[in-house]
């Protein structure tokens, strides 16, 4: 773990390489210190049909951080900041970026080939 999902509104595919920014996330977590290693880590992006926002212009991605319990408040902010970062890196001009962490509760179940 940890699983970063990144909602964003619909074109945002078409005039950015979202592909590339999903690499750069997975790169930074699968070599972070705090991670057990890079098996644990999924990047994935969701595109959202239909959305309006209070900013102009009217686009937005919005990343959830989700890791199991245990790591403390600093790593968890650093991570968080990390995705930010990466976020406004590859999204200079996306009207809305924003971050959401949260620790997965019991039971997480899994099956991996």
């Amino acid at each position: 773990m940890p699983h970063i999902v990144i909602e964003h509104s619909a074109g945002l595919q078409d005039s950015h390489d979202v592909q590339a920014l999903c690499d750069a996330l997975w790169e930074e977590f699968a070599h972070h210190p705090a991670i057990n290693g890079p098996d644990t880590v999924r990047v994935r992006m969701l595109c959202a049909t239909a959305s309006r926002i209070g900013v102009e212009p009217q686009s937005f991605a919005h990343a959830t951080l989700i890791l199991m319990p245990g790591r403390s408040d600093e790593i968890k902010q650093q991570m968080a900041q990390l995705i930010l970062d990466k976020l406004c890196d590859a999204l200079p001009d996306v009207g809305s970026l924003t971050v959401r962490l949260t620790d997965l509760h019991q039971p997480y179940l899994k099956r991996m080939l």
